[in-house]
């Protein structure tokens, strides 16, 4: 087994462990060993014997393969990232350095990387110390929660169960969906649902004290419903939400609070889409967005996001990426089961079609993107519009992307008609200036992170950076 294989072993052990909600003390007598073994183990303290492993893989009855393959590259790119920083201009670190890093040692790697963190939000003041507030920056916390969602392949057992009983309660009403949520939430927990005008960017208030919800009668029916949905699984979920954040390694602060929003969140996707026939029409429809949006009563977004979710046993969907970004370039969700990296703290690479999809609002953007290691990937990437649902008011402008491995492209409706084996279809794509090895391309807005560049005044290229020393 290699090195950086039993590397990042311990974390997927530790993942299928608690997709089962067993203790390390179940796990470890099943496997014959001790619990403080097995601790070591999902710390990466403790390599993993050949025998050993066969036993953890028939015991969740997985392959051996599937334990071992390495996911460093997530790793890697967050390094090389944070080292293209100009803080480290001067330390003349190669690649060949970082990835060694990320190889050798991961557990000092991705401390390296919240000590990076900390320094940002130092450098950007969103860590000066308040009087009024303790604990982590926000901005840490959002950072916590994507690396937890990451190491939980954003599949929640315990909620999936939850949203199905609920939703079979729902059913049992004889109402359609959205009557039925309203009936339960009042039935169970004597809520009543209100629509009333709301403060401008305020979209549910929960009111205790006269037992009701008051959504924005701004809102679309599908946004209306998802937070209605969020409510429920806040009231009913609570005790299993919990219990995630408590089995968690989110750090204090923000990141618990941040937690139970996004879980709470999943829920609401998860009651509003079933896992079994949500997969069943993700299959039957190959991926339509669109078409699944209208089936379910969801939006694009909703869609998108419960589609990197279907990670059950032996019932799994495709393994996608997802990303959303603003006009400005500033990402603010970033998920990969794909293989492709995401950029940690920068924008993405502008020949991304999550950019490109800019230029055309509304409508399906495909592309398939080549990343300089040679992997190759399918992906879509469509606009968004938030905000506007009233005269004048203020818009936000976001675009999501959704896209999965190459030999996954024919499972997705987008790739019909799109010849996958040219090379004249294929997009030459980085995660960023600084860590993109890519000299020739003309988009540069920095040059890479080893490099240096001279200037040859005889000759001026398209790009500055596109010609180095």
């Amino acid at each position: 087994m290699m090195e950086n294989q039993d590397a990042q072993l311990g974390g997927r052990i530790r993942r299928l462990r608690r997709s089962r909600n067993l203790s390390q003390a179940d796990l470890a007598a099943a496997l014959g060993i001790s619990a403080s073994y097995l601790n070591l183990i999902e710390h990466n303290r403790r390599k993993v014997t050949v025998p050993l492993l066969f036993s953890i893989a028939g015991y969740f009855g997985v392959e051996p393969g599937e334990l071992v393959e390495s996911d460093e590259g997530r790793l890697l790119g967050d390094l090389m990232e944070a080292f293209g920083d100009d803080i480290f201009a001067d330390s003349d670190l190669t690649n060949f350095d970082i990835r060694d890093l990320a190889q050798s040692n991961p557990a000092a790697a991705r401390a390296m990387l919240r000590l990076y963190d900390r320094y940002r939000g130092l450098v950007s003041g969103s860590a000066a110390p308040s009087p009024a507030r303790s604990g982590e920056p926000f901005h840490l916390a959002t950072d916590a929660i994507s690396d937890f969602l990451q190491a939980s392949a954003n599949h929640f057992p315990s909620l999936e169960d939850s949203a199905e009983r609920v939703r079979g309660d729902i059913d049992n009403s004889g109402d359609n969906f959205e009557a039925g949520l309203r009936t339960y939430l009042f039935n169970v927990f004597g809520l009543e649902v209100r629509l009333a005008s709301l403060p401008q960017a305020i979209a549910r208030q929960f009111d205790p004290s006269r037992r009701q919800i008051l959504l924005s009668d701004l809102l679309p029916a599908e946004s209306g419903n998802f937070l209605l949905a969020q409510q429920v699984g806040l009231l009913s979920a609570g005790s299993d939400i919990d219990a995630i954040i408590a089995e968690s390694e989110l750090p204090e602060g923000d990141a618990p609070a941040l937690a139970r929003n996004v879980l709470s969140a999943y829920f609401a996707a998860a009651l509003i889409m079933p896992y079994g026939p949500f997969l069943k029409a993700c299959k039957d429809f190959r991926y339509d967005i669109d078409r699944i949006s209208r089936r379910f009563g969801a939006s694009f977004e909703q869609v998108c996001h419960r589609m990197t979710t279907l990670q059950r046993k032996g019932a799994a969907g495709l393994p996608l990426h997802l990303v959303r970004t603003d006009i400005a370039g500033n990402i603010s969700k970033r998920f990969s089961l794909s293989g492709i990296h995401i950029p940690r703290h920068s924008g993405a690479c502008p020949r991304w079609n999550i950019y490109a999809a800019f230029l055309a609002p509304e409508r399906i953007n495909v592309q398939i993107s080549q990343m300089p290691d040679g992997q190759r990937y399918f992906c879509v990437a469509r606009t968004i519009t938030k905000g506007d649902y009233r005269y004048n008011a203020p818009r936000r402008y976001l675009s999501i992307g959704l896209g999965c491995a190459i030999h996954h492209a024919r499972d997705m409706i987008y790739s019909d008609g799109i010849d996958l084996g040219s090379e004249q279809q294929v997009v030459p794509v980085g995660v960023g200036c600084r860590i993109c090895p890519r000299l020739e391309c003309a988009q540069r807005a920095h040059p890479p992170a080893d490099h240096r560049f001279r200037i040859d005044e005889t000759s001026r290229p398209e790009s500055l950076y596109a010609r180095m020393t």
